[in-house]
């Protein structure tokens, strides 16, 4: 007697079409083992294929038939055949209907027993076709608008038709008080979750006379979510209870608070900064996304090039030392500096950070917050810090000349201290230090290493094609920084699709710029020094602008001219690429 044949999976099927590698599906199946997830959402979530290669294999096993539901021109009427409570619970949308059957897109295909009670409610015949969990969930906002269902379920527990006054949400008195409350609660957390599932850094709620404006902040730029024209009046309700997660005074409406709320989401932990702030028509709420987990990257994980990879590492183990990160707010100075303290972190070495605000919790690792009101500033703060014989010091920022002398002094005498400047590129920390009136002797002596970086849009792996419209100048200017022919120039652009909700970019990755100090470029730090001068002098020991170091990620496909133009045009361009040493003199 012969064993029956083992169900074929979907990654046996990406497999036979070239999309997975057997090294790859084995990778899967351990996350499919150790998840306990579905193998289609297991192989998406370690992103060797797109949704919908992986969806279209699930239909090909399920006997299904795959639609793309967001190329769909779908009516409005075609999409209310439906109830839309049964949108949201089965999340599934009804395309067409033709001779009384109606046709529905599943995320999942569903259980027989599921689909034989969805017939019942419908009291109709259906057709299941299937569709990505991405394309459905976008169409569903974009005709519904994020919290549709929970606009709904108000307006039938109060009989129906637009709800006409505000919602106050507030210690429940009755039972039906406890319900809205339930159902605000869950509207604030569909709000968070969305956040989370398209990987936003930011949230802002802001009121307006007749309306409430939600924005996620996507790979550093702000874009609106769809929201029922009802929202307005359960804006109030839902401050209310991001307060009460915060920890806040629900019943102060005059005054800004700044709190925390620790969430969970399967084995991912959150922190979300919450900052409530008083307006004309409401209180405004901006909520900052900070990941525990996925904060603390290897090197490598950063996008530094293999050479900054290895200086950055050599960096973290320096006994004593100044060690500086520049570049605008939002730029990813803090994850940089995080990893960089990661590296650092052992157990024969005492770290301590002193910042404002504390972004993440470190474990191992002393933190102190910054609290000016009561006289604790980072200048104050660091002579107390430094009593505390650590070996090594994060300071959140210099912002004055006070921490500046600190922080140089310190890296003097046996410390090695990480710290941010706001400057536009790494060797403006020297001038700027000069600025503050820091001796040049204290600085030549005390910087090691200055880093500029930047944070740009990352081109989607999944519509990635080349770009053909790369004007000459720059193509040229490329080769050089380069140094190819101008033939072997390349450049990339995102087309859009469903993976990137039609953005053509999807994540971020980080451009450097180092300037390491050695005994040439340390004697030239006196009084009224020229930056240009310094630059000059760095590129004979390989130095390479963020511009140069942009076009190398434009030349292998991960970012856009678009992105680079956006990041480096006003920079310094031009200049000869070399490998940075920690070998004083070479």
């Amino acid at each position: 007697m012969t064993s029956p044949e083992p169900a074929q999976e979907v990654g046996d099927i990406l497999l036979q079409q070239g999309l997975l590698s057997t090294a790859q599906l084995e990778q899967v199946r351990r996350r499919q083992r150790r998840l306990r997830l579905a193998q289609h959402r297991a192989v998406v979530d370690l992103n060797f294929v797109s949704e919908e290669q992986a969806w279209r294999a699930l239909a090909t096993i399920s006997g299904l038939e795959f639609v793309a539901v967001n190329t769909l021109n779908l009516p409005r009427a075609t999409l209310e055949l439906v109830p839309i409570k049964f949108l949201f619970h089965y999340h599934m949308l009804p395309i067409g209907i033709e001779d009384g059957v109606i046709t529905l897109a599943f995320s999942e295909p569903p259980h027989q027993m599921e689909a034989g009670n969805l017939q019942l409610l419908l009291n109709r015949r259906f057709k299941i076709v299937l569709a990505t969990p991405s394309a459905i969930h976008a169409v569903i906002k974009k005709h519904f608008g994020l919290g549709a269902a929970v606009i709904q379920k108000l307006r039938e527990e109060r009989g129906g038709g637009d709800l006409d006054r505000e919602i106050v949400f507030d210690v429940p008195e009755r039972e039906e008080d406890s319900a809205l409350d339930a159902t605000i609660s869950a509207f604030v957390d569909q709000i968070l979750q969305e956040a989370l599932r398209l990987q936003a850094t930011d949230i802002h709620l802001e009121p307006y006379a007749h309306a409430v404006r939600l924005r996620y902040r996507l790979d550093g730029i702000l874009e609106t979510v769809p929201v029922p024209p009802d929202m307005r009046h359960l804006h109030a309700a839902v401050v209310s209870r991001l307060k009460i997660m915060a920890g806040l005074n629900i019943a102060e409406k005059r005054l800004p608070q700044d709190g925390r709320i620790a969430m969970k989401t399967g084995s991912e932990e959150y922190d979300l900064r919450v900052s409530i702030m008083p307006t004309k028509h409401g209180e405004a709420v901006a909520l900052r996304l900070l990941g525990r987990q996925q904060l603390f990257l290897d090197l490598n994980q950063l996008g530094m090039e293999p050479d900054q990879e290895a200086l950055f590492a050599q960096l973290t183990k320096l006994p004593q030392g100044l060690v500086l990160l520049t570049g605008p707010t939002g730029s990813g100075k803090t994850t940089t500096l995080y990893t960089a303290l990661a590296q650092a972190n052992d157990e024969g070495r005492k770290i301590i950070t002193f910042e404002d605000p504390i972004e993440y919790q470190l474990e191992g690792v002393v933190q102190i917050q910054v609290r000016e009101q009561i006289g604790l500033s980072f200048a104050t703060g660091l002579r107390s810090v430094l009593r505390h014989d650590p070996d090594v010091v994060l300071i959140g920022e210099i912002r004055d000349p006070e921490t500046a002398e600190i922080a140089v002094r310190a890296a003097q005498t046996g410390h090695l201290v990480f710290s941010t400047l706001h400057t536009n590129n790494s060797i403006g920390a020297v001038t700027r230090f000069l600025e503050m009136r820091i001796e040049p002797y204290l600085v030549s002596s005390s910087l090691v290493c200055s880093v500029s970086q930047r944070l740009a849009r990352r081109i989607c792996r999944h519509c990635s094609e080349p770009d053909r419209h790369l004007p000459p100048e720059l193509r040229e200017e490329m080769a050089a920084a380069l140094k190819i022919p101008a033939s072997e120039v390349q450049a990339f652009r995102g087309r859009g699709c469903v993976e990137c909700h039609q953005k053509g970019y999807r994540g971020r990755v980080a451009i450097y710029e180092m300037f390491l100090l050695n005994e040439t470029l340390a004697d030239l730090i006196q009084p009224g020094v020229k930056t240009g001068e310094l630059r000059a002098a760095a590129r004979r020991f390989g130095w390479r602008s963020l511009r140069e170091m942009g076009w190398l990620k434009v030349q292998r496909g991960l970012i856009p001219v678009a992105e680079q133009e956006r990041w480096t045009h006003s920079l310094n361009p031009g200049g000869a690429p070399g490998s940075p040493s920690l070998v004083p003199g070479e």
